[in-house]
């Protein structure tokens, strides 16, 4: 039987990487959640580390897996995301939405387990069937299959999670042989009945793509967080204010600081200096991905990483154009930094495939 802890065969940059981020993360969820006579654990970040410690123990059982016989529990395990998905709507709103649900000591989002979920039926199906001997209406089921959870997300309502499938699905598909030019049409027909999908959207929705266009629309409403976000990130200067020492973070201006608006306070606090370390961190880790997908000669696995590489890399580019106004706010929170346990467990877990898969590949 295999230890544990056998770090043999492990990807160190995919080991080290995720560890970097998470404590800039770890820094700023315990400025962001500190109150004056606050201790340690007091603090957010006492939760947050504690759920590091699961999402590593999650990470490495996973790394030690041969990710090959993830194949065989694929569909069982999109089923039983449907069948979450679908009880979640059942579940009490909380600040109008429904999105969690309670499982004792702690919650649980099944949004989160969906991103992995669909992925891993995608590399799965994209493994068993070759796109030059597909008819028209077999080609559809990968649509099918990722609709069919992001409508579900869309009615708790999560767009932003619902969104993230999209740029996993574009990637596999480009994988599995779709031409570039039928992808970018199909991103140029979402985009051209955006209009028609705008009035189908919740009001606050509406009013934050509104505010993306004009900021000063609504400066003391929708449009409030995005701005505080915004002074945060641009006063930070080249170095920062110092650990703590930001104002719109300590003085309580900027909210969901902790969450989805997190890199506002590492802007304020490390300056451009620590913002360019973050960004070179994810690509790091998204390049290592993509680089494993390509070495990868089983169809399965290369899929898989693939997948996995563009869903981590879109949700960090989505969560940091975001917080400095080039993207709409869509409540996506950034992997590994901001404040959340199943986030933090699905990313680890999602990072211990990729390590799988560079451990176990065939060498042909």
């Amino acid at each position: 039987m295999k230890p544990l802890f056998d770090l043999k065969g492990v990807d160190r940059t995919l080991l080290i990487t995720p560890l970097l981020i998470f404590a800039i993360g770890i820094a700023n969820v315990y400025s962001a959640s500190f109150r004056t006579g606050m201790t340690f654990d007091q603090t957010l970040a006492t939760k947050q580390v504690i759920w590091m410690g699961v999402a590593l123990l999650a990470m490495l059982m996973v790394s030690r897996f041969n990710y090959l016989r993830l194949s065989d529990i694929a569909w069982p395990l999109y089923a039983l995301t449907l069948v979450l998905l679908v009880a979640v709507l059942f579940t009490p709103p909380r600040l109008g939405a429904r999105r969690w649900l309670h499982l004792g000591l702690f919650s649980f989002q099944p949004s989160e387990l969906a991103k992995l979920a669909v992925i891993l039926v995608l590399a799965r199906f994209f493994a068993e069937n070759r796109r030059e001997y597909q008819s028209r209406a077999r080609a559809l089921l990968p649509f099918i299959i990722v609709g069919v959870p992001f409508l579900l997300i869309l009615k708790e309502p999560d767009l932003g999670t619902g969104l993230l499938l999209m740029p996993a699905f574009f990637a596999m598909l480009y994988l599995w042989g779709f031409r570039g030019r039928v992808i970018l049409g199909l991103l140029g027909l979402g985009l051209a009945l955006s209009p028609v999908f705008f009035h189908f959207l919740r009001e606050y929705q509406r009013n934050r793509i509104l505010v993306f266009l004009n900021p000063d629309l609504d400066p003391l409403g929708a449009g409030y967080t995005i701005i505080q976000s915004k002074i945060a990130i641009g006063s930070g200067g080249l170095l920062g204010k110092g650990f703590m020492g930001g104002t719109q973070n300590q003085l309580h201006f900027l909210p969901e600081r902790h969450t989805d608006f997190i890199f506002g306070v590492v802007g304020e606090e490390g300056g451009f200096l620590l913002c360019s370390a973050l960004f070179a961190l994810f690509w790091v880790l998204v390049r290592r991905g993509f680089i494993i997908a390509a070495q990868t000669p089983e169809r399965f696995g290369s899929q898989l990483a693939c997948g996995i590489s563009a869903l981590l890399g879109m949700q960090a580019f989505i969560n940091l154009g975001m917080t400095m106004g080039l993207l709409p706010v869509v409540g996506v929170p950034l992997p590994l930094v901001s404040y959340g346990g199943t986030s933090l467990v699905t990313t680890l877990s999602m990072i211990g495939l990729l390590i799988s898969i560079r451990r176990h590949r065939p060498l042909f």
